[in-house]
C-alpha cells in the first residue's frame, strides 16, 4: 500500500523518546515501542469434579507495533518501492547533443510525469535523477526547471531525468502529500531511479541524483532511506536536513498550508511539544544510513535557505562518518547566477569521480 493510503495513521507507540537525538547529533537508532498483552489463564476446574482438574495454561505474549507515522523516515524507510515503466512520449527541445522527451514513469500507485534527456550516441549511459525545488502548483509545467543543469549534464554524456513529484504537472495527485510533510516527493525520487535501472539507455550500476532547494531536502530523504540506489548526490542551495526548520519557516504560518500544518501536528504534537516524535521526521536522525559521497554547494547571501542549515547538515554528516564535500560561494544568493558555472563544472567532477567507468 502506498503511503498515501495511510494519512489516518496515529502516532501512539512511535518511537521512544531516549532513542533520539538532538539537532546535528549522532543519527539515531530509534526502538518502537509496543503494546504487549498480559498473560491469561484458563478458568479452574469445576470443584464438584476433581478428576477433571486442570492446569491454568498461560497464553503466550504478543506484541503489536503500531506503523509509523506517514510522515517519518521510519515510513520512508519501509515504503515498498516499484518504480518501473519509464516512457517516452513526445519528442520536444532536442539538440545535436542528445534527444529530450516528455517521459512518465509508475510507482507508489501512481504515475510521474517528468522530461528526460538522452545523449546522442551508443550507450549505456550514467543517468541523474533531478529533484527540482519548489513552484506554486498552479505555476508549475513539466519540466518547469532545472533548465541549466539538464543541458549542461545531458552534453556531457549522462541521461537526466527531471521528475514533477505527485501532485505536479501530468503527475497523479496525492492528496495526503502535505500533512506527510511532502514525504512522498522522496518516493517518486527513488522509484525514479529505480525506472532508470530498467531504462535499455542507462546504465544501471551509475546512477545518481542531484536536488535544488527543496530538492536538496529530497535528495537527503532519498540517500537515508535507500542507500545504495544512488551511487551520488548532490544538494543545490538544499533546505535543512531537520524537518522542524523547514515545517516553522514555510508551514506552520503559511495561510495556504494551514490545514496540512494542523494535520500534522495533530499527529505530531507541536515541535515544541514534542521534539523527539519530530526528530523521527528528519533525515538527519538518520545519517548513519546513508552509503553514498554527498556534495552540497550553498552562497553566503542565500535569502531563502539560510547557509547554517547546510552548515549544521555537513557537520551532522562528518559526525557520522560520511563522505562529504562542502562548497561556499560568496556572496551567491539562492539561485545561484555568477558562479554558477563553477558549481556545475564542480559536479560534473563530482560525478565523474563516483559514476565513472
Amino acid at each position: 500500500m502506498g503511503r498515501h493510503a495511510c494519512i489516518g495513521i496515529s502516532l501512539t507507540a512511535l518511537l521512544a523518546v531516549g532513542a533520539c537525538t538532538g539537532e546535528g547529533g549522532e543519527a539515531a537508532s530509534p526502538t518502537v515501542a509496543s503494546r504487549t498483552a498480559g498473560a491469561t489463564t484458563a478458568p479452574p476446574a469445576d470443584a464438584t469434579t476433581p478428576a477433571q482438574t486442570t492446569e491454568a495454561t498461560p497464553t503466550p505474549s504478543t506484541t503489536t507495533t503500531a506503523p509509523p507515522d506517514p510522515a517519518s523516515i521510519q515510513a520512508l524507510i519501509d515504503e515498498d518501492y516499484d518504480g518501473r515503466n519509464l516512457r517516452l512520449g513526445r519528442e520536444g527541445g532536442s539538440t545535436s547533443a542528445y534527444r529530450q522527451y516528455y517521459a512518465t514513469y509508475e510507482g507508489d500507485g501512481l504515475t510521474i510525469s517528468g522530461r528526460i534527456n538522452i545523449p546522442r550516441g551508443t550507450g549505456p549511459f550514467p543517468a541523474v535523477v533531478l529533484a527540482h525545488g519548489h513552484v506554486p502548483l498552479e505555476e508549475y509545467t513539466n519540466g518547469a526547471t532545472m533548465l541549466r543543469e539538464r543541458d549542461y549534464l545531458a552534453k556531457q554524456g549522462y541521461v537526466t531525468l527531471h521528475i514533477d513529484y505527485r501532485n505536479h504537472a501530468q503527475s497523479d495527485d496525492d492528496p495526503d502529500n502535505g500533512a506527510n510533510l511532502r514525504v512522498g516527493y522522496a518516493i517518486d525520487a527513488i522509484n525514479a531511479g529505480l525506472a532508470l535501472q530498467q531504462f535499455e539507455s542507462v546504465d544501471p550500476d551509475r546512477i545518481g541524483i542531484i536536488g535544488r532547494s527543496m530538492g536538496g531536502g529530497v535528495v537527503y530523504g532519498a540517500v537515508v532511506a535507500k542507500p545504495g540506489l544512488f551511487k551520488a548526490a548532490v544538494a543545490y542551495a538544499p533546505v535543512s536536513s531537520d524537518s522542524i526548520d523547514n515545517f516553522n519557516r514555510w508551514v506552520r504560518r503559511d495561510n495556504d498550508r494551514e490545514s496540512a500544518a494542523r494535520e500534522v501536528m495533530a499527529r505530531l504534537g507541536t515541535p515544541e511539544e514534542s521534539p523527539a516524535t519530530w526528530a523521527l521526521t528528519s533525515p538527519r536522525t538518520y545519517f548513519d544510513r546513508i552509503t553514498e559521497p554527498i556534495l552540497i554547494h550553498h552562497g553566503t547571501a542565500d535569502e531563502s535557505c539560510p547557509i547554517e542549515w547546510s552548515e549544521e547538515t555537513v557537520a551532522a554528516l562528518k559526525k557520522a562518518g560520511k563522505k562529504v564535500s562542502y562548497y561556499v560561494y560568496e556572496g551567491q544568493r539562492h539561485t545561484f547566477t555568477s558562479q554558477w558555472p563553477l558549481s556545475i563544472r564542480r559536479t560534473e567532477a563530482f560525478l565523474e569521480e563516483n559514476l565513472g567507468d
